[in-house]
């Protein structure tokens, strides 16, 4: 699933699912930062999306639900020039229509990059 797609192209690599919790994670290197050399945000939040929306759908009946993003924010706390930051999403609720995910980017000594908040709608699939 992950061949010719955004998550391919940013290197997200995903190293734990389990329902409620998923961990991933991506290079900060030339695909992932902006022209001054940082962490680009919108890498961080492709990042989050990714993790959260992987989550829900392990949450979804897979039969009669799929999943979207309704909303995300993020606060980009450190900056981050190069190495590998890892995304870890926890459900904050689980309710029949939608679903909240807590997401935090940390580096690898688990300082703080980037903290998010995403909402995912529970689609009901037609039949």
């Amino acid at each position: 699933m992950i061949e010719n797609t955004l998550l391919q192209s940013l290197g997200i690599e995903i190293t734990l699912v389990e329902k409620g919790r998923v961990i991933a994670t991506m290079p900060v290197d030339e695909r992932t930062r902006q022209p001054f050399g940082l962490l680009h945000g919108g890498a961080s939040v492709a990042l989050a999306e990714t993790v959260a929306s992987i989550g829900a759908y392990e949450l979804a009946d897979k039969e009669t639900e799929g999943v979207a993003g309704l909303e995300i924010n993020a606060n980009h706390v450190r900056p981050k020039t190069e190495g590998v930051v890892t995304a870890t999403a926890t459900v904050l609720y689980q309710g029949r229509s939608t679903q909240v995910w807590d997401i935090k980017i940390t580096d690898e000594e688990g300082r703080m990059i980037c903290v998010s908040r995403c909402t995912m709608a529970v689609i009901k699939l037609k039949k």
